[in-house]
């Protein structure tokens, strides 16, 4: 039993440490195209930049329609929680980018529109409340997200901060909207947690973690905003 567990850490270890250096290839390759882009996309800009405030007057907005708010999916769904206790979202998760706010159903939200730049995911733990938009761009990509309320007792923020440090793919960040005091969140996947030393969270590191259910494996976790 240890051994075939040793041999999938190994495995997982190996093969997140390939993405990390397909995505160091990726940002090379991308910063070479960004001057030629961002030309493009001035020409672009300036060509709509008529059309963008005519709608804006119109009162249409955009995805999400007047007040700046986008909506989160199609606005159904609901969770299943399974025996190990992992609520799992029934329903349609969208990944369209948006540039505005998202209402989403639950809080931490699990999935939908999001914004085009992800939180940085590479073991960030930040000390303030990031936002959904972006976070929910990680969980995309494959990360796992912790997230905590004031009611957390500080030796497991602590314990738990360690953790994502030295894990790749995960972020922690505060926020006091959600219910309970610790949970972890994956795309489409979450569950509250006891502390760090509940068994439960090893296991949900180790199934989500970059996992089946990450609609961009090997996506970056780096190059995006970071407090």
């Amino acid at each position: 039993m240890g051994s075939a567990k040793n041999s999938s850490t190994a495995g997982r270890t190996a093969r997140i440490a390939e993405m990390r250096r397909a995505e160091q290839a990726r940002e090379r390759r991308t910063r070479v195209l960004t001057v030629a882009a961002a030309v493009v996309a001035v020409c672009a800009l300036v060509a709509g930049g008529v059309f963008l405030v005519r709608t804006q007057s119109d009162g249409s907005g955009g995805p999400g329609g007047p007040g700046g708010t986008a909506a989160g999916g199609d606005g159904s769904g609901r969770f299943a929680t399974g025996e190990d206790g992992v609520r799992t979202w029934k329903g349609t998760l969208s990944r369209t980018h948006v540039a505005k706010d998202v209402a989403y159903p639950v809080e931490p939200p699990v999935g939908g529109d999001h914004h085009q730049v992800w939180m940085n995911c590479d073991g960030d733990v930040y000390g303030k409340p990031v936002k959904n938009v972006n976070a929910v761009h990680s969980l995309e990509h494959g990360a796992v997200w912790v997230t905590y309320t004031g009611k957390a007792p500080k030796a497991d923020v602590e314990a738990l901060a360690a953790k994502v440090r030295r894990t790749p793919y995960s972020l922690m960040s505060p926020d006091d909207r959600q219910k309970d005091p610790i949970v972890l969140t994956a795309w489409g996947h979450q569950r509250t947690v006891t502390g760090a030393d509940d068994p439960a969270v090893d296991a949900f590191f180790e199934k989500f973690v970059q996992g089946e259910q990450t609609p961009e494996p090997g996506a970056p976790c780096t190059g995006g905003l970071s407090q």
